[in-house]
């Protein structure tokens, strides 16, 4: 297996074939992560929910600069320094909601994640990394793909079962499929700054955030802090790199409302994109993360989108290769993620729609009556408009595969979270395969025998209390992503039409 990018989605689709014992070579141009760009700044809750799959939620929670615990709030204001105008608190699932589910999100940095998920690769016999080296052509056959990568010492040839490209909205896989994006661009520009500011926070007068969103005529921007030690990243909206880069300590005094000591670290000049490439998939090569879909980025949904794709091809095409899997897992690959990816693009599209440019009005400064009147018809506008980017948690969580063509009839939707009697998560109960939950007293003999006669690798768990009250179903096959599979009053007394459907047979 050729993974074409290592950044987070390519590492991810590494991380869960090689934790399933399939060989996979990552070409990755980059030596180093850089840290200049710090792109995705929210790993949300269902990539949390993967990363403790793989046994490193917390190893990603002690390396992130800010803690769940450090703020939990988004703030509107006229600068930091200036009036409050509205305030969104449990954003982006940051705050626990009971038994929905066993992982908070974590604001960090793409920088961090990335470095963990190169770490983890690099623990794992099954995965070599090839840095410094780019996919620059390939060409498939019946019984493989023959790719072409120039490294430092020139090119050599990979011959590679299937080909994921994760190589980003410059895509060389998604050339070499003759795919395309599909879509819309967006005409403002916008500029992306790092910068270090080491008495800012202290001067914030709205306390502590991980959003605030400026609205004043001199700097329309949002922005926030990367760490606790003078860190900060801003996004000018309608700005040019250029006069950007002319008036960033303009830009910069406006947005806190005084002068500020700021250096400017790093640029990153951008205009959203909402888009998906016509396809997704020619024969053995497959795209996913931004080589395959792109949104803008309010919300935080795109790096977490890409995971999704890493995961859900991650594991068919291991099914597949560990010959557990047929040919119809693969089929299932568009079919499920494109309506996800779809989705996605239409909410981040909405939730542009209202930036900080857009609710600058007169008065907001003002003292008296006349400000209060102002800045209370903010509030109203920015709590119409701005809700439904910072609590998203359905369009995280209920992701739903019920027209895929390897999920039973009324299922496929993500198993309800639960906590077990001893403390664990249901989730921790499930298997690296699939896995059978019932409620006690369900007969699962014949499903066990079936699956070991084939081979399919299965875990058979017996849940009672609330675990058991927050089944879909008696029984409820859950396949390796956490998604139901099929759910019934008890499994069948012949399970292989069942399993012929689930496993792509």
């Amino acid at each position: 297996m050729l993974v074409a990018g290592g950044g987070p989605v390519g590492l991810a689709a590494a991380v869960e074939l090689g934790r399933r014992g399939i060989e996979c070579l990552v070409v990755e141009p980059r030596e180093a992560v850089s840290h200049a760009r710090p792109r995705c700044k929210t790993v949300n809750v269902r990539t949390m929910e993967h990363l403790r799959r793989w046994g490193i939620a917390d190893r990603l929670r002690e390396r992130a600069p800010l803690s769940p615990a450090f703020s939990t709030d988004v703030v509107f204001c006229t600068s930091l320094t200036g009036h409050e105008l509205s305030r969104f608190t449990g954003v982006l699932g940051l705050a626990p909601q009971g038994d929905r589910f066993p992982e908070v999100g974590q604001q960090a940095p793409q920088y961090v994640l990335e470095e963990l998920l190169r770490e983890v690769v690099g623990e794992l016999d099954t995965v070599t990394p090839a840095l410094g080296a780019r996919v620059v052509d390939l060409a498939q056959d019946p019984e493989g793909v023959t790719v072409t990568v120039a490294g430092p010492h020139g090119p050599s040839t990979v011959r590679a079962d299937h080909v994921l490209g994760c190589d980003g909205p410059r895509s060389t896989v998604r050339e070499c499929l003759g795919a395309r994006y599909v879509g819309e661009l967006a005409l403002r520009p916008n500029l992306g700054m790092v910068f270090r500011a080491p008495d800012l926070e202290a001067r914030v007068r709205h306390g502590p955030a991980v959003q605030y969103w400026t609205v004043n005529p001199e700097a329309p921007a949002l922005l926030g802090p990367l760490d606790r030690d003078g860190t900060w990243w801003i996004i000018a909206f309608g700005v040019e790199r250029g006069a950007g880069e002319r008036d960033a300590a303009r830009i910069l005094d406006a947005a806190v409302g005084g002068p500020v000591d700021a250096t400017v670290l790093s640029t990153d000049p951008w205009t959203a994109r909402m888009q998906l490439v016509d396809t997704a998939r020619v024969g053995r090569v497959f795209l996913a993360g931004d080589a395959a879909h792109l949104n803008p980025p309010f919300g935080g949904h795109g790096l977490n989108t890409g995971i999704g794709d890493a995961v859900d091809l991650g594991w068919k095409l291991a099914a597949v290769l560990r010959g557990w899997g047929g040919p119809r897992l693969l089929d299932s690959y568009e079919a499920e993620r494109r309506p996800v990816q779809d989705r996605v693009v239409r909410a981040a599209t909405a939730n542009m729609r209202t930036l900080s440019t857009d609710l600058v009005s007169d008065d907001l400064d003002a003292d008296g009556p006349v400000g209060r009147e102002a800045r209370r018809a903010a509030d109203h506008r920015i709590q119409e408009t701005k809700h439904a980017e910072f609590h998203a948690l359905d369009l995280v969580l209920d992701v739903d595969h019920r027209c895929s063509p390897v999920v039973a009839d009324g299922a496929g939707e993500r198993l309800p979270h639960a906590w077990l009697p001893d403390g664990r998560s249901l989730y921790d109960a499930l298997g690296p395969g699939l896995t059978l939950l019932t409620r006690p007293g369900v007969g699962t003999t014949a499903f066990t025998r079936e699956c070991a006669r084939r081979g399919v690798p299965l875990a058979v768990a017996a849940v009672s209390g609330e675990a058991a009250r927050r089944l879909p179903a008696d029984a409820v096959l859950v396949r390796p992503d956490q998604h139901v599979a099929w759910r019934g009053p008890t499994p069948p007394d012949d399970p292989a039409p069942l399993l012929d459907r689930v496993l792509g047979r």
